[in-house]
């Protein structure tokens, strides 16, 4: 049995800040746990924009706080995302999350990331893998 807290995280190398300044991540479970996915809780900042392909993997995000406008980059299609409101890029889409507030979302990915991960040029996070 695992327990821990995100503040028990916060300052650790599963805090982790991107390259590019738009958000942070505290990813309370990696791949090294060995369970088939890893979980994070994510800010992204007001006012930034971030464009992501995860070609790699599965996500799974549900808001808990804040609001973002999320465009699906292959039809243009826009979508509010709100406390309470999941999506899911169960086809890979090509993304882009534009917050209005911070916003706070939990993200669940498979195959599970290592926690060494951020987005390339081309938003995409490499397929890193670890010994369990």
């Amino acid at each position: 049995m695992i327990v821990r807290s995100f503040k028990d995280i916060e300052g650790t190398d599963r805090h982790v800040k991107a390259a590019g300044g738009t958000w942070e991540s505290k990813r309370i479970v990696l791949a090294k746990e060995g369970v088939g996915f890893s979980l994070h809780e994510t800010t992204m900042y007001a006012g930034t924009e971030t464009s992501m392909w995860y070609a790699n993997h599965i996500e799974a995000v549900l808001c808990v706080e804040g609001e973002a406008e999320l465009t699906d980059d292959e039809t243009g299609e826009k979508y509010l995302i709100t406390p309470g409101t999941m999506y899911l890029l169960d086809g890979h889409e090509r993304h882009t999350m534009r917050p209005r507030t911070d916003f706070r979302c939990i993200c669940v990915f498979n195959p599970p990331v290592t926690g060494r991960e951020d987005h390339d040029e081309n938003g995409v996070y490499p397929l890193l893998t670890e010994e369990v």
